[in-house]
């Protein structure tokens, strides 16, 4: 039996009995983190111990020292906005559980969705108040016809910096050459497990062979990072972690492991979620030479980079530590509904008074009335659990 198959076997038997995630404190780990420290493990009378020693990269300078931002784009408590995550679609060649209920969602009908030139409209409104990187997501960007045309007038925009994809990889590989010369100069590709049998059954599809040659055919066009997305879950994926981490060692990938997080329809459960601190002591216990990466205020990410290892290591901690103090980003949906947090309800549209004929001015007025609604930190997890919400098929990856 291929060994592919027997670890999809021995993972489906325990599928159904799922253990409790531990939420202990792992106190020595998360403080050498928090503080932007090396660590290293090394076995002594049979025990872990952890060797700590400073070391740091230097923070990027604040992008708001470059440019002025808009009183639009700053909240009520001084956070500036420079991040925008525009979702180009419902749509995708997939259904994964995390993101589509089983039972699928019902999509917008596509004459009340964003066309083209109301996309590259509010885009450049935003670039033009301060916003310096953009990210397309979905649905699945690259299933939009338009996707190439759409990047290379986003790219234009004077005073963007980045324009990014986060995209399943499924027809990325073929498109990308075009992307990379349309001005898309980073690219985020989801991938939750190396075992194709697990993906078929995770995403409903087929497909595991094209999202590695898309991972493959970035690192040879140069992107670097090529950033990897692995939603961890326990039970599903947990297993898989350190072999993610070998992804990094002779390839300038960046895998970034995002704890569960609870939407519409996707029937989140504490039992599935495994939590930093766990999954940290897992790349610990295997990998010497860990060090963190003092990142810059808004990052949402805790980045590890490994001794020898041509990549890096990052971990997106949205349940059980939050980053909303820093965060910069903002996300118009494929609808036009502009929404100011990721787990927040509240949405205003930007297509309706677009289509009134209603000028920049107003638009402005809209979006700095809703940025400064925005609330200090979203709620604790188990308290999103029951906020309403959209489907992430809805909102955007």
């Amino acid at each position: 039996m291929p060994p592919s198959i027997f670890r999809f076997f021995r993972w489906h038997l325990r599928h159904n009995s799922l253990t409790s995630a531990s939420f202990s404190s792992r106190a020595s780990l998360l403080s050498a983190s928090s503080s932007g420290q090396n660590i290293t493990t090394s076995h002594h009378n049979g025990s872990l111990s952890k060797m700590i020693s400073t070391s740091c990269e230097t923070l990027s300078e604040d992008p708001s020292k470059d440019r002025a931002i808009s009183d639009m784009l700053i909240d009520s408590f001084g956070r500036m906005h420079t991040y925008l995550r525009i979702s180009l679609t419902e749509r995708c060649n997939l259904r994964c559980h995390y993101c589509m209920p089983a039972e699928g969602v019902e999509l917008t009908p596509s004459p009340q969705l964003l066309s083209q030139d109301e996309i590259v409209r509010l885009a450049s409104l935003f670039v033009s108040s301060g916003v310096d990187k953009i990210r397309l997501t979905g649905g699945e960007p690259t299933i939009r016809k338009d996707i190439e045309e759409l990047c290379l007038q986003l790219s234009n925009l004077k005073g963007l910096k980045t324009l990014a994809m986060t995209t399943n990889g499924i027809t990325l590989g073929k498109k990308l050459p075009k992307l990379k010369d349309s001005g898309l100069n980073l690219v985020n590709i989801s991938l939750d497990t190396l075992v194709p049998e697990k993906f078929e059954f995770m995403t409903r599809r087929k497909g595991h062979g094209r999202v590695m040659e898309s991972i493959d055919a970035a690192v040879k066009l140069g992107y670097n990072p090529v950033k990897v997305n692995c939603v961890v879950m326990r039970g599903f994926n947990d297993d898989e972690i350190c072999d993610f981490v070998e992804l990094t060692r002779e390839r300038p990938i960046n895998v970034r492991f995002i704890e569960f997080m609870p939407f519409d329809g996707n029937v989140w459960n504490v039992k599935k979620l495994v939590p930093y601190a766990e999954m940290l002591d897992k790349v610990v216990e295997k990998f010497t030479g860990l060090q963190r990466i003092q990142d810059h205020p808004t990052e949402t990410a805790k980045n590890f980079r490994i001794d020898g290892h041509q990549g890096s290591v990052s971990f997106i901690t949205s349940m059980t530590e939050h980053f909303c103090a820093g965060c910069n980003r903002l996300r118009l949906l494929a609808d036009g509904n502009f929404k100011v947090c990721l787990f927040g309800p509240s949405e205003v549209s930007l297509r309706d008074p677009i289509r009134l004929g209603e000028g920049d001015d107003k638009l402005r007025e809209i979006i700095g009335a809703a940025v400064k609604r925005k609330k200090a930190s979203h709620a604790g997890m188990f308290d999103l659990a029951k906020t309403p919400n959209r489907p992430m098929i809805h909102i955007g990856g």
